[in-house]
Order: C-alpha cells, then sequence, then structure tokens
C-alpha cells in the first residue's frame, strides 16, 4: 500500500519546514510528499530550492488560483497513493501517524476515509479538552466538530477535519473538493463538503484521537482571522456550511434544517435565539452576527439551488 501525503502552503515556510521534518520522521515512511505552493509564494519557492531532499520523497506543484480548495484538488490530482492524506503547513504529525492510517485500511475496505486528532497549540499553551462526540451531523443539520478535543476510541464519525484526514483513493475515484465553497483562503467548511459526499456513496469515516497531529495554527492572509469577526467571512463559512448540509440532507431534513437555522442556529451561525442570547452582552455585535449567520443561509440555499439545477 502506497501512500501520498498533501501539504497545501501559503507565506509559511517555518511552519512548512517544521511539517517537512515530521513526515521525515514518520514510523512507517512516506512513499510520497506533493507540496502544493502559490505562484506568487517567492518566500516558499525559495525555502523549497535549498530543501534537503534526501531523506524525503519530496514533489512541489504550483497553484496559481487562490483559495485552499484549488491547491488540494491539485495535489488530489498529482497523488499516486493508494492512501492519500492531507495535513496543513502549520501542523506535524506524529512519528506513529501514517502507521496507525494504513492499519485502518488494512483492516477493512469499507473505510473509505481516516482521520484524528489535531492537538492545538497557541504557542505554548495547549487547548487541551476531552469530547466524547466528533465529526457528527445531527438530524436537523447542526454540525458537531470538536476534532481538535476527541477523546476516546476509534469510531466512525460523519466529518474528518482538514488538518488531519486521509482518504482511499478507491473510494474518492471522481471526487474534488467543492468548488463552490468561497473565501480567498481558508474556505472554511470544505472538508464538511467532501467528507458528507462520501458518506452519501456509503463509505465509513473513521476519528481515532490516537492519530495526532500537533497543531500551531499560524496567521491566514485572507478574512478569515479565526478568533476575530469578520463579516465576510462569517458570510463564506456559513454559505459554505449550508451548501454542503443541503446537498446531503433529506428534502424533509432539508426543510427541518432551514427552520432550526433561521430560528435558533449556533455560537458561529447565528439565527434569532441565538441573537437574543447574545444581544444583551455584545449589543450591535450580535446584530452583525444575525445578518451574517442568515445572509450566509440564503447565499448557500441560492448557491446550492442554481448548481443542484442544472
Amino acid at each position: 500500500m502506497k501512500i501520498t501525503v498533501v501539504v497545501p502552503t501559503y507565506l509559511r515556510p517555518q511552519d512548512l519546514s517544521r511539517c517537512l521534518t515530521a513526515l521525515k520522521l514518520q514510523n512507517r515512511p512516506v512513499d510520497e510528499v506533493w507540496v502544493i505552493v502559490r505562484d506568487t509564494d517567492r518566500e516558499t519557492w525559495q525555502f523549497l530550492e535549498s530543501y534537503d531532499r534526501e531523506a524525503l520523497p519530496l514533489h512541489t506543484a504550483t497553484v496559481t488560483v487562490t483559495g485552499v480548495i484549488a491547491a488540494m484538488n491539485i495535489g488530489l490530482d498529482a497523488a499516486g497513493g493508494d492512501i492519500v492524506a492531507f495535513t496543513d503547513d502549520d501542523a506535524a504529525p506524529h512519528p506513529d501517524w501514517l502507521q496507525r492510517i494504513e492499519a485502518y485500511y488494512l483492516a477493512d475496505e469499507k473505510i473509505g476515509g481516516v482521520g484524528g486528532r489535531d492537538w492545538v497549540y497557541y504557542g505554548t499553551k495547549l487547548e487541551d479538552g476531552a469530547r466524547a462526540v466528533v465529526g457528527k451531523v445531527q438530524w436537523f443539520g447542526r454540525v458537531i466538530g470538536n476534532h481538535h478535543i476527541g477523546s476516546g476510541v476509534g469510531r466512525e464519525v460523519d466529518v474528518l477535519k482538514g488538518v488531519n484526514m486521509s482518504f482511499r483513493r478507491k473510494a474518492i475515484a471522481g471526487l474534488h473538493f467543492d468548488h463552490r465553497m468561497r473565501g480567498s483562503g481558508a474556505q472554511v467548511h470544505f472538508e464538511l463538503a467532501f467528507s458528507l459526499a462520501m458518506k452519501k456513496q456509503g463509505w465509513k469515516l473513521i476519528y481515532d484521537p490516537q492519530i495526532a497531529v500537533d497543531h500551531f495554527p499560524a496567521q491566514r492572509f485572507d478574512e478569515d482571522q479565526r478568533h476575530a469577526f469578520n463579516s465576510q467571512a462569517s458570510v463564506n463559512a456559513v454559505h459554505n456550511e449550508t451548501v454542503a448540509l443541503l446537498e446531503y440532507l433529506s428534502p424533509l431534513h432539508r426543510f427541518v434544517f432551514a427552520v432550526w437555522a433561521i430560528a435558533i442556529g449556533t455560537s458561529e451561525a447565528f439565527g434569532l435565539l441565538q441573537w437574543l442570547r447574545f444581544l444583551p452582552k455584545d449589543g450591535n455585535m450580535a446584530s452583525q452576527k444575525l445578518r451574517a449567520g442568515w445572509g450566509g443561509r440564503w447565499e448557500g440555499w441560492q448557491t446550492w439551488r442554481k448548481t443542484t439545477a442544472k
């Protein structure tokens, strides 16, 4: 079984160096590494020109389009492995990462995707925690992540996380990351759309917290700055989540999802109840988040309707 690792990168040569070093130290050696670099990213290209490739089967490819999806799809098409694993340039897989991933695929041919926990560090401070429910889509459309604080044994999930995920080549034949996802960089929820497309085809997705990477969230170079609210970034994220869910849910569950999203929502995508909950504390900011939440839902529905009508 041959394993390819794909790493999209942009303006983070020091982070990329740490990631590649971690790939060199795998107990189960990687068979192929593809680093996908923006054409305008001179810093990274200069780093790669002088990089010692003797201990790592490293290949590079150029992407000319903004956004992580274009880079991911180039890597997906270039990868020659039976298993294609993805991680971020600001992550460092643990030494047994590929060994544990491969074991799942060898054990069950119905498994189409395998991922695990990303241990998130802000400087030297670890965001620790333990949650049993990870990577699930509830029947009314609420998405539960928790990949970075998952605990327990390996189990089947609905969604894997982009920083730590892999797929069987046979399972993703004909699939690409959804170009309808919005954003000029991170394109939040792209892995939701891809994971649900695989679930819809009947493949198992496995999350095991023992399959781990250390994640050092680095600066983003787009409108999405992680923990700072940006109206356009919020609209984009809610739009992407909405498109992915409408594609996956049954007609009845789409209706329930629409009612729930408008009336209740989440702390990341406000509905009316969330707005009322945060209004006393956040004031105008709560109203901005409600507009972004409703706007993203509406634009997501429009995108889904237009693209599925073709």
